[in-house]
């Protein structure tokens, strides 16, 4: 992810001219499946830093992302936020306004955050990835994915103990099954 700071300058725009002549953006990721309903997005801090070691941030994000996504006719399906990134499973008719709501939560968090810590032109976010739901089993993979996730880094001993999660929220909405 980050191989491209240590690049000479000609690997460099040798690498942009290569994304650019796939039609590419020059430095980020290419977004190439649109036109799908679901979609699993990770944002990560930068470098993986841990700018949401507390629970009033992890839950500030939180609310920020369901008022802007919810605002532009996104629905979260699933959500999980930890100290340094996040994944949400959305249901999108506009795959546009994913990143469109995403770039303005980040950029308020990012503003949020370095003034509380008194910090001026910190980078808080990387980005956001997505990945284009393909099947109900990789639906259902995901959503699982999600839930464990605070398990899998070391975060929590149970998925259940994790509050900016919604595995309590799903069980109760849809059952174990």
């Amino acid at each position: 992810m980050y191989i491209y700071r240590t690049l000479t300058p000609e690997q460099k725009a040798e690498l942009v001219q290569q994304r650019l002549s796939r039609g590419y953006p020059p430095h980020s990721p290419p977004h190439t499946i649109r036109d799908q309903e679901l979609y699993f997005i990770t944002g990560t801090c930068y470098e993986h830093k841990h700018h949401m070691s507390t629970e009033a941030r992890r839950q500030q994000l939180l609310d920020m992302l369901f008022e802007e996504l919810i605002n532009n006719g996104i629905e979260i399906l699933a959500w999980v936020v930890l100290p340094n990134h996040y994944h949400i499973l959305v249901h999108v008719e506009n795959f546009d306004l994913v990143g469109k709501s995403l770039r303005r939560v980040h950029g308020k968090t990012s503003r949020y955050w370095n003034l509380e810590d008194n910090i001026t032109g910190r980078k808080v976010w990387y980005s956001y990835f997505d990945r284009a739901i393909r099947s109900e089993r990789h639906y259902y993979a995901t959503i699982n994915y999600i839930h464990n996730n605070p398990v899998k880094h070391g975060w929590a001993e149970s998925n259940f103990d994790w509050n900016q999660s919604s595995i309590n929220w799903y069980l109760q909405e849809y059952g174990k099954e």
